[in-house]
């Protein structure tokens, strides 16, 4: 049989498992809470950057308007406008092309589609571009499709 001191000590203990389960349970509700915010948060920041990446291309669609409009009187300056205002809106974002045509073939931020000979420049030189390359706030963000010299 149990003493009185053996009944009250798992006594204490039954007592002090039920706060402990109590902790866990809560902890294991606030992480859920926190999961939660930390997606809507998320979700929030995701729908915020697509809303301004829309109005920003509905900017571009009152170009073309603007253009189509102006079409039967100088229909080059009005691509030149619209491509302005799409290089502008790109450069905004940190989108920025770089040069290629001239320089020295490297894989790391060109992509070769093709080699021609050229008896001007020195073999492994870009000759042609036919995809513009782009960097994103200095990071690559296309590689240039490029022909080189042989």
């Amino acid at each position: 049989m149990a003493t009185e001191t053996e009944t009250s000590e798992v006594q204490r203990l039954h007592e002090e498992l039920g706060r402990e389960h109590d902790m866990y349970l809560r902890a294991l509700a606030d992480f859920d809470n926190y999961r939660r915010r930390v997606e809507r948060d998320r979700e929030d920041t995701a729908r915020r950057e697509k809303r301004g990446y829309l109005l920003s291309l509905l900017d571009l669609m009152d170009g073309f308007e603007r253009a189509l409009a102006h079409l039967n009187e100088d229909p080059a300056e009005a691509v030149r406008m619209l491509h302005r205002q799409l290089q502008g809106m790109l450069e905004a974002q940190g989108v920025k092309a770089f040069p290629s045509v001239g320089e020295t073939f490297n894989p790391e931020v060109h992509e070769a589609i093709g080699s021609e000979p050229s008896g001007e420049l020195e073999a492994g030189t870009v000759t042609q571009e036919t995809r513009r390359g782009y960097r994103w706030n200095g990071e690559l963000l296309r590689p240039a499709r490029v022909r080189v010299a042989q």
